[in-house]
């Protein structure tokens, strides 16, 4: 038996369960964005922070990682009630086909498990809807939960969609946003590691139509992910 999820969140970086196999890879029609309150991670109910959520597009890909747990109906019920828990703000769970690159026109695996949320603000408590990039940034840069605060979030993420070459424009623009915010608050971080970046891989049809991005070489210090996270 075996149980794949997809992560295009936290779960890419820190998946926070054990796992047999991790494949780098997409999904199709679905958009990562910043649309989902967290209130007891790396926010508040009175300041709640920003997170991923898919947002269904036709035509968009969201890049991320796809993780295989493989055993007894034990372990993958495990596993599976750690997800939910971790997950508790995405109300709702699809089966999706997911893809390599090197083949993107054949699924590599079908019946994935994503995490996602109903965009809509009455059945769904959790959905703080799109906002102004500027005002998104705001959030994110003083929101603090129990786990840590927003801002290490969107930078971590950030790095892990470079470190496995697949950069998300609205990251980068949003993190960039993140950093301005905090240099007008004068809490901008002192130190910064140099990072040579790698060429970027081939864009694919639906990625070349957007904004084209030259990675930046200069990524924050950032500190140790914690286990639990959304």
């Amino acid at each position: 038996m075996a149980l794949w999820v997809f992560g295009y969140g936290s779960l890419v970086w820190n998946p926070g369960f054990e796992y047999d196999e991790k494949i780098i890879g997409f999904i199709k029609d679905y958009k990562r964005v910043f649309d989902l309150a967290c209130i007891d991670h790396r926010g508040t109910p009175e300041n709640p922070a920003r997170t991923c959520t898919l947002e269904q597009i036709e035509g968009a890909i969201c890049w991320g990682a796809a993780y295989c747990v493989r055993g007894s109906p034990e372990r993958l019920r495990a596993a599976m009630e750690y997800l939910e828990r971790r997950e508790c703000e995405y109300d709702q769970k699809n089966l999706v086909d997911f893809y390599k690159e090197a083949n993107p026109l054949q699924p590599a695996l079908t019946g994935v498990i994503v995490f996602t949320s109903t965009p809509d603000k009455v059945s769904n408590k959790y959905y703080l809807g799109p906002a102004p990039l500027e005002e998104m940034a705001m959030q994110i840069a003083t929101a603090v939960g129990p786990c840590g605060n927003n801002r290490d979030y969107i930078f971590l993420l950030e790095k892990a969609m470079f470190d496995i070459g697949h950069e998300d424009d609205m990251v980068i623009e949003l993190a960039n946003e993140v950093r301005k915010v905090l240099g007008t608050m004068g809490k901008g971080f002192s130190k910064e590691k140099q990072l040579v970046a790698s060429p970027r891989k081939k864009l694919l049809k639906s990625q070349s139509e957007t904004q084209t991005y030259i990675p930046t070489t200069q990524l924050l210090l950032l500190p140790k992910a914690v286990a639990m996270d959304s």
